[in-house]
Order: structure tokens, then sequence, then C-alpha cells
């Protein structure tokens, strides 16, 4: 009797202490999380200046307060409470977290105190993080160093929904074997690395695999410490769930089953095309949960899934009610496998196909989810915003998202100006369905600037204003307030940044050669400003004796940039050239064509974030042998150049400016141009540039099998090496 009572006293106790326990647990966790943070990111001899502690808060929030000489930083959660630390480096110790680990972090000997406390409160619950592409033009390589820096640089900047599709091809191959593919078959299926997203988007299979057994083990090890991490630093990762798209030999086994294929993309062979499962096939729900169910078991859950069905596919029908059904039984089925389920869904394919997805069709597929269950990425809004055309999505949930990158294009673009209008509009009309921001970026490198402030924007108070933010902008990039550096990104922000980022944007160094005009990519390698402004710009970085990591990414990006834009003109010339038949000329504008690209190779070698040699270097330790390390620098080679096979349409697509790649890739094909058009004079004959473009289709898929070698850690002082290139070309640029 009293052994019976005593246990029901302390069960009473429990259930009256347990919210009690729970909660002081969360905030160990969350302080714990912080700490941890901390310590990877500040040199242990800043480490005591800084204190965590957890607040109760319905909204994210963060406080700044010094209290006897230490500053506390309070937060909801350990996400609230990064995004405070990274408030007082940006605004008080004017210091730039790069989203690279090479770049090194800047502080100031004596951190400074905090006057007054500091509080500010989320604008938006939702703050999202990365594209399907990005893991393919930036993260393919990335080990378990990069990604726990970058995720640590996604908790400093608030994001709280990053997109997490590392390894599931682990858990798809684990499916596949009990549906009864082989090992060779279904490895067989998959692209190689860096084509992934697109395999996973539904665009194609096989190209460039098998995918090694090797990179699924690896990446499966990989995922579990990444979506771990997240958690820990107060994320919701975003995993994939079953969209339909399912391998042409799974007819082989299930012959009844509605299979057909999604047809044609990007102009691969048709032994590339995937292919879909009808949504209403008994199948499709089978194949959902066994694919949650495997990846719940390896990664955990968040409950929230993406799943893109149709991206830049054409589905089987175009009837609304056929379109209704199917975002209908793709709910439902992940709701038979998690009843906790919401379905995260990219809006590209209403912007992309934008003549075929008309209202009626959008609408008859967004309400055929029950409300608040599907969460849509508004994706281009830098372009189109299509929550305008869709009265705000017809009610279902949206996120604001920032693509302007595609492919990794390095090109300065982008208008914060614009930017600022149409995020605050969002905020104050896009109802109250607009649950969040993000962006969508296709890659890393470009324009830092512009991420960085649109991630702000979710924790503002209002509207802000873009020249007192740019000019903090500088301070921290540069580790101080400097008069030149304020003015030389007043001239960026007002005189460069003024049009947003375009589909196939990157320096006609990159294009295909040509006398007049362009390659198929970049479609845009024209500049919407003088040149002469980026020339003042860089003039104005120059005006200082060091440079933090951050300073020295931004003066080799304006000065790689002017020059490129400064090839226009010699092109041009050389053109004028050839077609006033004056060899002399031809020579003359042709060496310094290729002296421009070679200039720009040596500058950009001064920096990690530009080098070739590094993303070689990172696909190749992904190999366990030699066959696969060889294997993964094709692979590496291929996405950055000739995309699919030799000639494709997509050649060029992802190109870049990076040091070895401009001499060993661009240099040699305008080089090859030059004495192609030049012998077409001396011989006087007219040049023919589809004999040259056979050409260099060659040269172009060559060069994705060679293994020759290129620096992979910066070479030379980027300060001295852009002052010297100014000087050269200074008087030519001013010219122009």
């Amino acid at each position: 009797m009293q052994k019976s009572f005593a246990k029901s006293i302390v069960f009473v106790l429990l259930l009256f202490l347990s919210p009690k326990l729970f909660a002081d647990s969360s905030a160990l966790l969350a302080v714990k999380a912080a700490e941890s943070l901390l310590a990877r990111l500040i040199p242990v001899k800043y480490q005591q200046h800084f204190q965590f502690e957890k607040i109760t808060s319905a909204i994210d929030v963060f406080e700044l307060e010094d209290i006897n000489g230490r500053l506390i930083i309070r937060g909801n959660n350990a996400n609230s409470m990064a995004v405070g630390l990274n408030h007082y480096l940006k605004y008080y110790c004017n210091t730039s977290v790069s989203w690279y680990k090479a770049d090194s972090l800047y502080l100031p000997a004596q951190l400074p105190s905090v006057p007054q406390k500091v509080r500010q409160q989320a604008r938006c619950k939702n703050r999202f993080f990365l594209n399907y592409c990005t893991f393919g033009y930036t993260m393919p390589w990335w080990q378990w160093d990069d990604w726990q820096w970058f995720i640590d640089w996604m908790a400093l900047n608030g994001i709280n929904m990053p997109l997490a599709i590392t390894g599931q091809e682990a858990v798809w191959y684990r499916v596949w074997k009990k549906y009864g593919l082989t090992d060779a078959q279904i490895r067989g299926y998959f692209t190689g690395p860096a084509f992934l997203p697109w395999h996973r988007m539904a665009n194609l299979d096989h190209w460039d695999g098998p995918l090694p057994q090797s990179w699924l083990s690896s990446q499966l090890k990989l995922q579990q410490k990444i979506v771990a991490r997240e958690r820990e630093l107060g994320m919701k990762p975003i995993l994939p769930a079953f969209a339909g798209h399912v391998p042409e030999l799974l007819k082989t086994k299930f012959p009844k089953a509605k299979i057909t294929s999604l047809g044609e993309w990007a102009e691969f062979d048709k032994k590339y095309q995937s292919y879909f499962l009808d949504p209403f096939d008994p199948l499709y729900n089978a194949i959902q949960k066994e694919f949650l169910k495997e990846q719940t078991t390896l990664f955990g859950t968040d409950h929230i899934y993406g799943t893109d069905p149709f991206n830049e596919v054409t589905p089987p029908s175009w009837e609304s009610s056929y379109l209704a059904s199917v975002s209908k039984n793709t709910y439902s089925s992940l709701k038979a496998a998690d009843p906790a389920a919401q379905w995260l869904q990219m809006t590209w394919i209403f912007y992309f196909q934008r003549e075929n997805w008309t209202n009626p069709r959008i609408k008859a597929y967004l309400k055929a989810v029950p409300q608040d269950k599907m969460i849509l990425l508004d994706y281009y809004c830098d372009s189109t915003e299509v929550w305008k055309q869709t009265d705000k999505f017809f009610g279902q949930p949206y996120i604001w998202c920032y693509l302007g990158n595609f492919g990794g294009n390095t090109m300065l673009a982008g208008n914060l100006k614009q930017v600022e209008e149409r995020m605050e509009n969002a905020f104050i009309n896009g109802g109250k369905n607009m649950w969040g921001v993000g962006s969508t970026l296709e890659g890393f490198d470009m324009n830092p600037v512009i991420y960085e402030y649109v991630l702000e924007k979710a924790w503002s108070a209002g509207p802000t204003d873009t020249d007192k933010w740019i000019a903090n902008w500088a301070a921290r990039r540069h580790g101080a307030a400097s008069d030149s550096i304020v003015r030389a990104w007043n001239v960026l922000n007002n005189e460069v940044y003024i049009k947003n980022a375009a589909l196939g944007q990157s320096p006609l160094t990159n294009a295909r050669p040509s006398l007049t005009g362009h390659g198929e990519w970049p479609t845009n390698p024209e500049i919407p400003y003088d040149n002469k402004s980026l020339l003042k710009a860089w003039r104005l970085m120059l005006n200082s004796d060091t440079l933090t990591a951050t300073a020295r990414f931004d003066l080799i990006n304006i000065g790689r940039q002017a020059l490129g834009n400064y090839f226009n003109v010699l092109r041009d010339r050389f053109t004028a050239a050839y077609n006033s038949k004056n060899l002399d000329s031809m020579k003359l504008n042709g060496d310094a064509m290729l002296h421009v690209i070679d200039d720009m190779d040596t500058l950009l070698a001064t920096h990690s974030s530009f080098l070739l040699g590094r993303w070689i270097n990172q696909a190749r330790a992904m190999g366990i042998n030699p066959e696969e390390r060889n294997y993964y620098e094709a692979n590496a080679r291929r996405i950055l150049t000739t995309w699919g096979a030799r000639g494709g349409v997509l050649t060029d697509y992802a190109s870049r400016n990076w040091a070895g790649l401009m001499k060993s890739y661009y240099h040699r094909r305008w080089e090859m141009f030059i004495n192609d058009v030049t012998e077409a004079v001396k011989s006087g004959k007219a040049y023919e540039d589809k004999a040259f473009e056979q050409k260099s289709f060659d040269f172009e898929w060559e060069w994705t099998t060679r293994h020759d070698k290129f620096v992979n850690k910066p070479v030379g002082d980027a300060l001295q090496i852009s002052k010297y290139l100014y000087q050269k070309y200074a008087t030519a640029i001013g010219a122009n």
C-alpha cells in the first residue's frame, strides 16, 4: 500500500515537473549549440567575452547586452542566438563571416562593447536557403569541414529551412533494391555526382554514370552529420520525398504500372530521358511509404518534404482536373507515410512554363492540397514575383525568394534598391500567407552582398536605407570604416549593381568565340553600366595597405570583371580589323585579347574562391582509387564546360572566371579562333564559323578528359597584382 502510494506521488511529481525539465533541457541544448558554434568560429582568446542565454518567446528574437564586461547574447533558440552573435560581429566589430571557410575571420584586437541593450525580432518565421542546382554547381565535392563551416554561416544569417538533399541516392538504392533492381541497374540509373540535381528533379537519368558505391556510402554518412548539425542549430532540414520519378527498368518488374517518359530535356539523347509513375497507380503510394520509411530511419524527419513534379518537363496532361488529381494524390501519399507531412514545392515551373501553367491550372493544382499543407517557394522574385500573378498563390503559404545566380556564373549583377522595394512590398501587401523569405541561388562565389542583404531583411523592423546599409557593409568587408572603401561601394551600389541577374551571365571571355554577338552560352555577356564606373570603384579599393580576406575577394572580383568587360572592346576591334583585312590591327588586338585573359587568370589565382585547381582537387579527393579519382575529375570538368555531350546546347552554361580555367580553356579556345580568322585573311578566304565550331567542340570535349594540374592554393599578392593591372589597363578602359 505504501509502495503504491509512493509511486503515485513520484508519478504526479514527474507530471508536474516534466514541462520544466523539458524547458531546462531545451535551454541547455540551445546554449550548448551556440557555444559550440562560437568555439568553431572565434579564436579561443576571445571566447570568454561571450555568454549565451535562452529566453522564452513565440517569435524568433535575440538580445545583446553588456554586463560586467561580458557580452550576453540571448535568444529563444540557438538559431536566434547565432543571429545575435552575427549582428554583434557585423555592427560592432566591423567583420564579415564569409560562406567559405578559407576566408579567415577578421576581429579587432579589443572587442568593442555594446553601449545599450539591443533587442531585435525576426520579421518572418521561415528563412529558406539553397536550390537543387547549388548541390551541383557549388557543393558536390564538399566534405564535412566545408559543410560544418557553411551550416554555421547559415545559422549566423538566420536560415532555419535549409534544403538538405545530400545522400538521398543511398536511400533510393535501398528502395530500388527492395523492388528487385540489381546493383548495376540502380547505380547506372543515377547520373554522375555534379549532375545529380537534375536527376533528382527528374530531368535526366544515367548521364555520366554509373555512380560509384563509395559515393553512396560517403554521402549517406555526410548527410547524417549535416542534418544533425542543422537541427542542433535550430533548423528544419528540408528532406526530399518521392515525386513520381522512377527507373525505366521498373516497368520490367511491374508491367502493368503506368510509367511514361517525361520526354526530352535540354536536347539530351533519348536514352537519358527520365520516367514518371502516375500518382494514381497503386505503386506510387507504396514507393512513397518505402522511401520515407528508409529516409526517416537514416536521417530522421522534420516533416517538411521537398517534392517537385514536372520540373521543366511536360505533364502527361494539361487538364486542370488531372493536375489537381496529381497534387492531391502526391500530398495524400505523403500524409499516408507521415501524418504530419507538409509539402514544399518550388514554383519555378509556374515561371518557366507560364504559357502552359495558366492561373486556372495553377489554382486547381494548389487548391487540391489542404490549406497550409503545401508551402511554395516563389523562386525567382528578383525577376518575376509569381505571387502577384496568382492572387497570392490562391491562399497557400509561400516564401519570397531571391535567386540571383544561374550556374555559378561569374558576373557582377543585382539591384539592392529594387530588392528592398520588392521585399518591403511583399511584407506589407503579400498577405498573411507570405510565410517567409529566402534565396534559391544556383551557385556561390558571386555577389555575396545581395544574399546577406536579403537574409538580413528577414530581421528588419521596416524599410532599410540601402545607402546606410551599404556603408556598413563596406566597413565590415574591409574591417574598419574607410572613406575610400565606402565611396567604392557607393559607386557599386548606385552605378554598377543596377540590374538584377539574368540567365546566362558571364563575361565574353567565357563565350564560344565569334566575330559578333556570342555563343549559345553565356547569353548575356553585355553590361548595363559604364565600365568606367567599375574602374573607379576598383581604384578606390586600392587605397589600402592591408586587406581582410573578404576585402581581397571584393578587390579581385571587381578587377576581373573590369578586365572581362574590356575584353568586349578588344574583340570588337579585332572584328573591325578583320572586316577591313588589316592584319597588323588583327595581330595587335588578338594579342591584347589573350593578354587580358591571362591577366585575369593571374589576378584570380590570388584567392581560393577563384581556383579551378581547388575544385578539381576536391573532386579527386572523393575517389578511393585512381579510376574513381579520374572519374570525379572528368565529372567536375564537364559541369563547368561541356555540361552534356560534345557540342551540347548547355556548353558553357556554368562558365566561371577561375584561375586555371581562364588559361587552359578560354585562352586556348580564343587563341584557336584568332589563328583561324587570321589564316582566313592571309589566304584571302572568308572565315567560316561552322568549321571553327566543330573544331571547338573537339577541343572542349578533349579538355574534359585531361588531367593537367592547376594551383589549388592562392598564389601571389592580390593587392600588388591589382595595383599593377590597374595601372596597365586604367587608361585603355577609361578611354572607352
